[in-house]
């Protein structure tokens, strides 16, 4: 099953079913309006919304319309929480290493997590404002899951169970906001602004055997002002899959319905698969070369992020955002990495 959320003018929006291609859509106001509502009552109301998807499959709703990226919200447009994990190890190497500093060996077995902002996501086609390019603008392409309620203590499994839906996310950083904001020993605030999210979220029975063991075993496009700038693939090198994540998250807290937990940039050990990031890029240019010249986003740059499914049909639709703010750029100037 495949969701969106419609832009009406109200902060949650208009939950509607989006058929498998992507084509068609079919608003769900006769089982809920918003997806929270969905998410509060599962086992009762997701069997309708299925009904309904099934309809729209065989091109049998009588209220159907095409269907616009454009309309949508974030999937869940608000939300109980927001969190982001770091489950890609080469992501992490390779930044310390362009620093001079090796991955700590807890890392390998605890995962790094920081809690987001979820009072206001972005929805896919949103323009990403900015006040200063001199904040380092970079993208990060990754995968998210929305759970159901996941029980204080669950272990990996049963917080694999708790996934309720898959999506794409795009969480914004500010490079040059990080390493002040660290320093303070409490974590990103401002270093991390609106995350955005794919136009639909899916069901994990819709990725079929590329959902495996609580990873999505397929390749996530990245694309910089139309050039490809990742192919990476997100399942075999994420070292800590969504059940762990989920489970980090729950050692000493209920999860509620409506929780999303990311993946952290998508990355692998083979450089060549390209970056889901800008910051890695410029990691490995410092690795490489022994200088970083990949520049940050400023006003007018384009981020495309896609994922396709084993049929080569967009499985999520693709979040594709332009960077908007101030226009004079002297400001700009060249800082280190976080």
């Amino acid at each position: 099953m495949k969701l969106a959320t419609y832009k009406d003018g109200s902060r949650d929006g208009q939950l509607v079913v989006v058929s498998r291609d992507l084509s068609l859509a079919h608003y769900a106001t006769g089982t809920a309006t918003r997806l929270q509502q969905v998410l509060d009552d599962w086992n009762f109301l997701s069997p309708q919304l299925q009904d309904l998807y099934v309809t729209l499959n065989q091109g049998k709703a009588r209220h159907a319309f095409a269907f616009e990226p454009r309309q949508c919200m974030a999937p869940l447009p608000r939300a109980c929480q927001w969190v982001d994990g770091s489950a890609y190890l080469p992501h992490l190497e390779r930044l310390r290493q362009a620093r001079g500093a090796t991955l700590p060996e807890a890392w390998r077995t605890d995962p790094l997590m920081y809690q987001g902002g979820s009072d206001d996501f972005l929805g896919p086609t949103d323009d990403a404002w900015f006040g200063s390019p001199a904040w380092g603008i970079d993208f990060e392409a990754e995968l998210a899951v929305i759970t159901g309620d996941v029980g204080m203590g669950a272990s990996p499994e049963q917080a694999l169970d708790g996934i309720r839906l898959i999506a794409l996310a795009n969480d914004w950083s500010l490079r040059h906001l990080v390493t002040d904001e660290l320093a303070k020993g409490f974590g990103f605030v401002q270093a991390k602004p609106a995350t955005a999210f794919s136009p639909v979220a899916v069901t994990p029975d819709e990725l079929g055997d590329a959902w495996q063991g609580g990873r999505v075993h397929l390749t996530l496009q990245s694309t910089l002002n139309g050039k490809k700038l990742g192919l990476t693939e997100a399942g075999p090198e994420m070292h800590f899959h969504f059940g762990q994540l989920i489970a980090h998250l729950a050692k000493t807290r209920n999860v509620r319905a409506g929780s999303i937990i990311g993946s952290g940039t998508v990355s692998n050990a083979d450089a060549a698969k390209g970056v889901s990031c800008i910051a890695e890029k410029r990691a490995i240019e410092m690795i490489t070369h022994g200088e970083a010249t990949s520049p940050y986003m400023v006003t007018g740059d384009t981020i495309r992020i896609e994922m396709k499914g084993r049929d080569g049909l967009s499985l999520f639709g693709a979040i594709a955002q332009c960077v908007t703010g101030p226009q004079d750029l002297a400001d700009a100037v060249a800082a280190p990495d976080a």
